[in-house]
């Protein structure tokens, strides 16, 4: 079970981004007392199961201070049963992360770090609009390992118009000689309603090339996994024993609880989103309600986020769980459909997952695979 605690703040807004965040700071001590009373709102959403992983997401949670971040750890150990060593987390980046703020956050409680690097280009961290440089996407990595954070993630981004794999392949072998445990790399989308979106549109950028992405993602996959990183989903790679947890619950469908605006929770036959507006948040938490929506999930909305969720990730799907869960007929027809994705597709008595070539194509052999 995990806790993810968002928090709705960032610096400035990077070209690519689509999610929900404030760069002004009026609110912030407002919110956060409201982060406090959701938590205590929310205490039962997880019928007292143990809490294993905490996780500070956003936005930019490197912008609260580590007296703020106690607060909220403070709460949440109030109100949850967490185990004695759980693994949390906190996103931030390099420009926030000072040798002194890292210092304090270990003494929080944060005993792992997500540093959103993307690049160690300086020319793409200008065209995403980040507001960092490559020196100090080094220096805090190297930092926070002096300290002694020894679980540390960083996220990188290919399929950049302009990105070659020389360029990528330089990226790649950066992160590789910082020795960190995990990293995430994402493929480029572009979400309407983004700088990004515009600028392709009006011709300001070059649309993104699929080939050249398609390209970058293997060279992604071979070298990582040449340096002992496993690719236990699709965009996450974590040497031997540093799979993110608190990710890993979300793909094996655990039982989650989201504080914070815009956040989101599942409990199995449920999902519901918080509204994606701070000020409607705070006011309503103030009044002792959550705002949010909820949709209860149908007996085919969980059969394919199942199979859709296990396809991205090295435990794939159990023929078992759909036979117990969704009945033998639909385990029929499944087994009939995985033929066609024979040569994409790793098949066992036990169940299935997606090789390499059908890695590439995850979400649309999922799709194929949907009840509809």
């Amino acid at each position: 079970m995990g806790i993810y605690i968002h928090i709705p703040f960032c610096k400035q807004k990077c070209h690519y981004c689509d999610f929900h965040f404030s760069t002004s700071l009026k609110n912030k001590e407002d919110l956060i007392n409201c982060l406090l009373k959701e938590i205590e709102i929310q205490k039962s959403y997880l019928n007292e199961e143990l809490v294993e992983s905490i996780y500070f997401g956003g936005g930019t949670p490197s912008f609260l201070n580590a007296k703020e971040i106690r607060r909220i750890l403070n709460k949440v150990y109030a109100e949850f049963a967490v185990i004695s060593n759980p693994e949390i987390t906190l996103e931030g980046n390099p420009d926030d992360f000072t040798f002194q703020k890292l210092q304090e956050l270990k003494q929080a409680g944060i005993n792992r770090l997500s540093i959103g690097i993307q690049s160690f280009n300086d020319v793409d961290l200008t065209w995403m609009n980040r507001a960092h440089n490559s020196i100090q996407a080094t220096k805090c990595v190297q930092d926070a390992q002096g300290l002694g954070f020894d679980n540390i993630t960083i996220d990188l981004i290919y399929g950049l118009p302009e990105m070659t794999i020389e360029a990528w392949k330089v990226n790649l072998q950066k992160a590789l000689d910082l020795n960190v445990q995990h990293i995430s790399a994402y493929n480029l989308t572009v979400e309407k309603g983004t700088a990004l979106y515009q600028f392709i549109k009006t011709g300001k950028s070059k649309p993104l090339s699929d080939a050249a992405a398609a390209a970058q993602f293997e060279l992604l996959i071979n070298t990582l996994e040449n340096n002992k990183f496993k690719q236990y989903e699709i965009s996450s790679f974590g040497k031997e024993g540093y799979f993110s947890k608190h990710n890993s619950s979300y793909w094996k469908r655990k039982f989650y609880v989201g504080i914070g605006p815009s956040a989101h929770s599942f409990n199995g036959n449920t999902r519901q989103w918080n509204v994606a507006n701070n000020a409607k948040y705070i006011k309503a938490i103030k009044g002792g309600e959550v705002p949010f929506e909820l949709e209860k999930l149908s007996q085919k909305d969980r059969y394919n986020e199942y199979i859709l969720l296990g396809l991205r990730t090295i435990w794939g799907c159990e023929f078992d769980y759909v036979k117990s869960e969704f009945g033998e007929e639909q385990l029929l027809n499944l087994k009939k459909q995985l033929v066609v994705f024979s040569d994409q597709i790793s098949i066992n008595k036990q169940g299935f997952s997606l090789n390499q070539k059908g890695k590439a194509f995850a979400d649309h052999i999922a799709s194929e695979l949907f009840v509809s």
